[in-house]
């Protein structure tokens, strides 16, 4: 079927201990930038992820 995009797996984490005064600024930055809370975390480390490849930190992903 044309235009259906490749579904990835996914996988559930459960992050505990996120101090208060965190997770405040993450929803308040979401917002401010008309993101989910998650949408926000994928984005940030994409890119964080992408430098460290840049860098020759970690090896490039697919």
């Amino acid at each position: 079927m044309a235009g259906k995009e490749k579904v990835h797996p996914t996988g559930t984490w459960i992050v505990k201990d996120v101090p208060r005064e965190l997770m405040h600024r993450m929803k308040v930055a979401a917002a401010i930038q008309r993101k989910t809370v998650k949408q926000l975390l994928f984005d940030l480390t994409e890119a964080h992820l992408q430098e460290l490849e840049r860098k020759g930190i970690l090896p490039k992903g697919k």
